[in-house]
C-alpha cells in the first residue's frame, strides 16, 4: 500500500438465510493490473438480489460480498497500474464487492466521471450503461433511425436504455407498469409509453409503427414476452434478453424468426473477461461521456441508502415501486 488505509472496513454480507448484514472484514488488496477504490457510494442491481438468493453467484475469484458497480477515489495501486494515480475519481465496473468502504477493481474497468455527477449519480452508472451498450449497440447493433422497444422502461436499465438510445437518434418505445411511470420515460425521451397493465404492447406497437414493428427489443421479462416480442419485431429485428424475470422455459412458434430473418439473443456481463469490459469502457468515453457532459443523459436515481440499510434497499427493488436507480452511500 502507498499510502496509509485501514487493516479493517465495513461491508454487507448475505447471511445463510438469505438476507443482508453490516459485517466487519479486513481490507481488500488490489492484484496485478488492479486498483484499490475508497468507495463514496455503490448502485444496487437485480442481480444482486438474485445473489442474496441464492441464484446468481459470483464468479470464480470473485469476492462473494454483492455490488457491481461504484465510485470513489483510488487509494491504491495494484502492480502494473501505469493508466490510474492515487487520487484519482473513478466509477467502475466490478465483479463483487462494492458493498462496502473499500473495493478493489481492474484498472481498464474504471472510468473518469463525467462532467459534475456527483458520486451518487456515478455510482449509477456502470452496470446499466456497461450492460445497455453491450446489448443495444454492440450486440444488436441499433442504429440512428432504428426504433427500439425497452421492456421495464422505468427500471435502471430501462431509463439508461430509454436516454442513450433517444440521445443517439433512434426512436424509443418502453413498457411499464404505472401512469407514473410511463410518464416518467416519456419525460427521459421515450415517443411512446405503454402500461402493460392495461394494453398489450404488441398491438400498442403495431398501431405507433404503422404495422412495421421495431428495430431492436431489449427485454428482461421473458416467459410470454417471448412469443410477443416476435410479433412486435420488424423485418431483420433483433431481440436481446438480459433477463428473465418471468421465466427462462417457454414455448416459441419461431416461424416468425423465420419469415421475418429476426436474430435472437441473449448475454450476461459479469463473467465476461477485463479485456471485454475494457472495450465497452472505450466505446461509453468516446460515445456516451460526451452526452453526460453535455447534460444531454443524466442518471435517474430514485433513493439512496447507507450500508447498514442494505435490506431496505434491495425489498424497494423487490418491490419494483421504484424508478431509475437505488444506491448505497458508505
Amino acid at each position: 500500500m502507498s499510502q496509509q488505509l485501514p487493516d479493517t472496513m465495513t461491508c454487507v454480507e448475505i447471511t445463510p438465510e438469505g438476507g443482508l448484514k453490516t459485517a466487519s472484514r479486513a481490507l481488500p488488496q488490489p492484484a496485478t493490473g488492479e486498483v484499490l477504490v475508497e468507495v463514496a457510494a455503490a448502485g444496487i442491481n437485480r442481480p444482486d438480489v438474485l445473489q442474496r438468493q441464492g441464484g446468481y453467484p459470483p464468479p470464480p475469484g470473485a469476492s462473494d460480498i454483492p455490488g457491481l458497480e461504484i465510485a470513489g477515489i483510488i487509494v491504491a495501486l495494484g502492480d502494473g497500474v501505469t493508466e490510474r494515480a492515487i487520487g484519482d475519481d473513478v466509477l467502475a465496473l466490478v465483479t463483487g464487492g462494492g458493498y462496502a468502504q473499500y473495493c478493489t477493481a481492474p484498472a481498464p474497468q474504471c472510468l473518469d466521471i463525467p462532467g459534475d455527477l456527483e458520486m451518487d449519480a456515478a455510482a449509477a452508472i456502470p452496470e446499466t450503461f456497461f450492460t445497455v451498450w453491450s446489448n443495444v449497440f454492440q450486440r444488436a447493433a441499433l442504429k440512428p433511425g432504428e426504433s427500439l422497444l425497452v421492456h421495464g422502461g422505468s427500471s435502471g436499465i430501462g431509463t439508461t436504455a430509454i436516454q442513450i438510445a433517444y440521445a443517439l437518434g433512434s426512436p424509443v418505445i418502453a413498457t411499464a407498469g404505472s401512469e407514473e411511470k410511463c410518464g416518467a420515460c416519456e419525460v427521459l425521451g421515450a415517443d411512446l409509453a405503454i402500461n402493460y397493465r392495461e394494453q398489450d404492447f404488441v398491438e400498442a406497437v403495431k398501431e405507433f409503427t404503422d404495422g412495421r414493428g421495431v428495430d431492436v427489443i431489449l427485454d428482461m421479462v421473458g416467459g410470454d414476452y417471448v412469443q410477443r416480442n416476435l410479433k412486435a419485431l420488424a423485418t431483420d429485428g433483433r431481440l436481446v434478453n438480459i433477463a428473465f424475470l418471468n421465466g427462462s422455459k417457454v414455448e416459441v412458434d419461431l416461424m416468425a424468426m423465420m419469415l421475418k430473418r429476426l436474430t435472437l439473443s441473449g448475454s450476461t456481463l459479469r463473467a465476461r473477461s477485463v479485456e471485454f469490459k475494457a472495450a465497452i469502457a472505450a466505446q461509453l468515453k468516446e460515445h456516451v461521456w460526451p452526452l453526460i457532459e453535455d447534460g444531454k443523459i443524466e442518471p435517474f436515481i430514485h433513493a439512496t441508502f447507507t450500508l447498514d440499510e442494505a435490506a431496505q434497499a434491495h425489498a424497494l427493488m423487490e418491490s419494483s415501486e421504484h424508478i431509475g436507480k437505488i444506491v448505497l452511500l458508505t
